[in-house]
């Protein structure tokens, strides 16, 4: 099973989630995985990996005894490695009905078993290695071809509706009297969330690793103004093993690290919760929920669903209509602002190149990925351009928001 580490007395670098076997043993080959692979990925990222790791390892217990899948590891045993794999890969294959996740599960732990051979092998004397090589090269044509689950195309990207996110505005202003939480503070929290991924694009795991003191500011003598921005990264206060929320936030990739420019209107409205709706926590977060704890990936998530059971019947009709979905998430909103963002782009006059490269920086995508040109296509579909205009960031629903004489 899945256990964390994330007590005091567990040294930093050996922190988070960790697979043990039935007696609460670690399992040998799947810690040395995580120390030396998973250093890189969010711990969602991480915890998901492990959860398939954990099914094939129970699977070879099942089929060869305790700890199968480790001994025949570290003694190369590629005869017992490939009975494991091969009776793994048709058990998955034989369920009823196999998804996507399926997929997934095989593929982890296809790669779980290669990194490992990968590195026992090196580990071994030179004239060993060549000979190892030549052992493993059938089981990779072999498994090279399998695939539990055939992929789907890639789906367009759409961003939502106009109709929804006009909606969104109206219900999620913490003064309106459509607002569906009944607390202020609730009513503020959600408020920030919603304008974070909305207007900034940042991620769900993003907005909830930022601190209090997020929103940095610094004069511009170019422009003659005070500019203003955000640094996403991780929490520079906290420490990880520190963070009490199960889901842990974090940050992607190496690439969503960056500086993301906030206009005035965001800055003071963020400024304004922290100034009067957070609280006074002991943590340095900036979303902190009703008891005083940072806010989780579950309630933010569960507040979203919330708003969406007040969108009105015309909305979701054309929520599903458009969007193929009957709620909003907060992907939805990063889905909408980077659609929003690339058209504004090309509206000034930047050309399709130079705007998707922009688009990289802006939503933290490597030089590699291709979710910019997948945004390409929902901007010339899109009729999102009819909700705002070149003002995005100053929009009046900001400002009627803040405090009144506070």
């Amino acid at each position: 099973m899945v256990i964390q580490l994330f007590d005091n007395s567990v040294p930093r670098n050996l922190r988070g989630p960790a697979l043990v076997d039935e007696y609460g043993l670690p399992r040998y080959w799947a810690s040395v995985w995580s120390a030396m692979s998973a250093a890189h990925l969010a711990d969602s990222t991480h915890l998901k990996k492990l959860r398939h790791i954990e099914h094939l390892y129970q699977h070879a217990d099942l089929l060869l005894g305790w700890a199968a899948l480790d001994d025949a590891l570290g003694t190369l045993n590629d005869d017992v490695l490939a009975t494991i794999l091969e009776s793994w890969f048709v058990s998955i294959r034989n369920q009823p009905r196999t998804t996507e996740g399926d997929e997934k599960r095989w593929q982890t732990g296809l790669g779980f078993v290669s990194s490992v051979l990968t590195w026992v092998s090196k580990s071994q004397a030179g004239h060993l290695i060549r000979s190892i090589e030549e052992r493993l090269q059938p089981l990779s044509l072999l498994y090279r071809q399998l695939h539990v689950h055939k992929a789907k195309p890639i789906e367009t990207i759409r961003s939502l509706p106009a109709t929804t996110v006009e909606t969104l505005y109206e219900l999620l202003d913490p003064e309106s009297s459509l607002n569906p939480f009944p607390r202020s503070r609730t009513r503020w929290r959600v408020f920030v969330s919603f304008i974070l991924m909305l207007h900034q694009g940042l991620r769900r795991g993003e907005v909830l690793l930022l601190p209090v003191d997020c929103i940095k500011s610094a004069f511009d003598p170019k422009q003659g103004r005070i500019r203003y921005w955000i640094n996403v990264q991780e929490n520079p206060y906290e420490d990880t093993g520190s963070d009490p929320r199960y889901s842990k936030p974090g940050i992607k990739t190496a690439a969503s690290i960056r500086q993301v420019p906030v206009s005035e209107a965001t800055a003071h409205t963020i400024d304004s919760y922290a100034q009067n709706f957070r609280g006074q926590p002991q943590h340095s977060f900036l979303l902190n929920s009703q008891a005083n704890m940072p806010l989780s990936t579950e309630a933010l998530t569960k507040a979203f669903t919330k708003v969406s059971q007040r969108l009105p019947a015309d909305v979701l009709k054309q929520l599903s209509d458009r969007a193929g979905k009957r709620s909003v998430t907060p992907h939805d909103l990063r889905h909408t602002s980077a659609v929003m963002r690339l058209h504004q782009l090309l509206q000034q006059g930047d050309s399709l190149e130079e705007s998707l490269q922009k688009l990289r920086t802006f939503f933290g995508w490597s030089k590699t990925s291709a979710m910019p040109s997948r945004y390409a296509r929902a901007v010339f579909e899109d009729r999102l351009a009819t909700v705002w205009n070149d003002a995005f960031d100053d929009r009046a629903a900001l400002l009627r928001a803040l405090p009144k004489g506070r």
